[in-house]
């Protein structure tokens, strides 16, 4: 997430109450998830077990638990809780902007687009030239949707990211500051949920087509003319490259890749990357050829153990 207008570290501390290492006038340029930063952006941390990653990481920004060595043509922010103060500036540069009619004035909506009736279309919302959106279609603020885009009724784009803490008091949530973003020529099903990024896009390639109930979880990408069926799961952070089938049921774990023509048949559980161009099933996904040998050869025990028998 970029901010409207460059600010400087001091601005930033003042915002959040919190001191700082590096120069009054160090530039601030935005803030992102540390699988999205670039130079220019804040990222915070706020466990030992990733303060490298972090430091190490494209954000020339790091909102951090702990003094620690400031790593050359970077600059610190020094905060007892990071995860808090992260959300004190998305709530400062993103503030909720409560609705007042069913169609924000804010809005665009291109040539040719139909609208059915209750629909609710939030501010800052771009949708594109010969879009049909059906009846209780729900687009959340800051949603951009392509040309030649159709939704079904009940979808919901752009809720808020399932990210929380876990605190003594209770689960405290990740505020999302970012959008969700569908390019030209997709298709989504009725009952779909595709929650905004926590700071940068969820995004939906062009041509994609989506059936219903189909959860889509926050910044995660998918490619060009992908085919998804009913009830999948996507977690966060998924990237789904082009041309990816998945079936009825599949769900996955977050932070992965699936590659290019990969096939995920019905009710297959992904825990981890897959290679493009390959067919998986089961529970956790596997390769099917190898999965097929490997029922071959349990269907054979039987028939083995009466041959062990015999000897």
């Amino acid at each position: 997430m970029k901010f409207p207008k460059p600010h400087t570290l001091k601005q930033i501390a003042e915002i959040i109450n919190t001191s700082y290492v590096g120069a009054d006038d160090f530039p601030v340029l935005g803030m992102n998830e540390i699988h999205v930063v670039e130079p220019g952006d804040i990222v915070f941390v706020d466990h030992p077990k990733y303060y490298d990653k972090a430091l190490k990481s494209a954000a020339t920004i790091i909102l951090i638990n702990k003094e620690v060595e400031c790593p050359e043509g970077k600059a610190l922010l020094i905060s007892d809780d990071p995860f808090r103060d992260f959300n004190k500036l998305t709530q400062h540069f993103k503030p909720f902007k409560s609705a007042n009619q069913s169609i924000s004035d804010s809005a665009k909506i291109g040539k040719n687009t139909i609208v059915q009736p209750n629909c609710f279309i939030g501010h800052n919302v771009i949708i594109g030239d010969d879009c049909l959106i059906h009846p209780n279609v729900i687009i959340y603020d800051d949603t951009i949707i392509g040309n030649n885009v159709t939704i079904h009724a009940g979808t919901v784009l752009g809720a808020s990211a399932f990210y929380y803490k876990n605190r003594p008091e209770g689960f405290d949530q990740l505020i999302s500051g970012g959008r969700v973003v569908v390019k030209d020529n997709v298709d989504i099903g009725a009952l779909c949920t595709i929650d905004r990024g926590v700071t940068g896009d969820t995004i939906i390639g062009e041509g994609s087509k989506l059936d219903n109930q189909i959860q889509i979880g926050h910044d995660t990408i998918i490619g060009k003319k992908c085919l998804i069926a009913s009830q999948v799961g996507i977690a966060g952070c998924v990237i789904i490259e082009d041309e990816v089938t998945i079936w009825g049921q599949v769900g996955s774990t977050s932070a992965i890749t699936i590659g290019t023509k990969a096939v995920v048949h019905a009710q297959a559980g992904i825990s981890k990357s897959l290679e493009g161009g390959k067919t998986y099933w089961g529970r956790p996904a596997q390769e099917a050829k190898a999965e097929l040998k490997d029922k071959v050869y349990i269907k054979r025990i039987p028939e083995i153990i009466e041959q062990l028998k015999k000897k």
